[in-house]
């Protein structure tokens, strides 16, 4: 039997996963979640072969989430947005798999034993996309001070949360907005998160 962890925010969307999932003979719904942090402790006790999760949990996302899951667990990410940033993003954090959230329940099964037997899985038309679409020209501290102020977080806690001093913030603040082409720190972190950098 294939283990399985599904975490997702949407509690319709998580049960149902769970209900199709459990018609398949190999594989078994160990435990579900409706956020990062409460998934990662049911991933500790549960022990899953593979993780399902929903890209956009509040207050982290599932490419957070999957950076903390611990091995041999394996992470596939489900997503409606699947914009061709969140895959290179994915990617780079280690998930095994990518899937959009319009994936019959049947195709994802598949998915879900491909990753456990070790395999790497990934749309086929966001990989498409991803090959076309512009990189990323912002620097990592630009993209942590843009997916904070996501968060709604002040300069002063951009600052405090990166260690940095406000004036440093102010001129990852500013490089962004000119690289973005974008007249507010929100605007560019619209722009970046639309994009799938952050």
């Amino acid at each position: 039997m294939i283990r399985v962890v599904v975490i997702d925010d949407e509690e319709m969307i998580r049960s149902a996963i769970v209900a199709l999932l459990a018609l398949e003979e190999d594989l078994e719904v160990v435990g579900e979640a409706g956020n990062g942090a409460e998934g990662l402790d049911v991933v500790r006790a549960g022990t899953p072969d593979v993780v399902l999760l929903d890209l956009e949990m509040p207050p982290t996302d599932g490419i957070e989430v999957a950076t903390q899951v611990p091995a041999p667990a394996r992470s596939i990410l489900m997503t409606r947005h699947a914009r061709p940033g969140v895959l290179r993003r994915a990617m780079a954090a280690g998930i095994a798999g990518f899937v959009p959230k319009s994936s019959p329940v049947s195709a994802l099964a598949q998915v879900i034993r491909e990753v456990a037997a070790g395999k790497r899985y990934v749309d086929s038309e966001v990989a498409a996309a991803a090959l076309d679409a512009e990189a990323c020209p912002l620097t990592d501290r630009e993209l942590d001070a843009l997916r904070l102020t996501r968060r709604h977080a002040s300069v002063a806690e951009i600052a405090a949360t990166l260690h940095l001093a406000e004036g440093t913030v102010r001129n990852y603040l500013s490089s962004a907005m000119a690289k973005t082409d974008t007249s507010s720190r929100h605007e560019a972190a619209a722009h970046a998160y639309e994009h799938g950098w952050i």
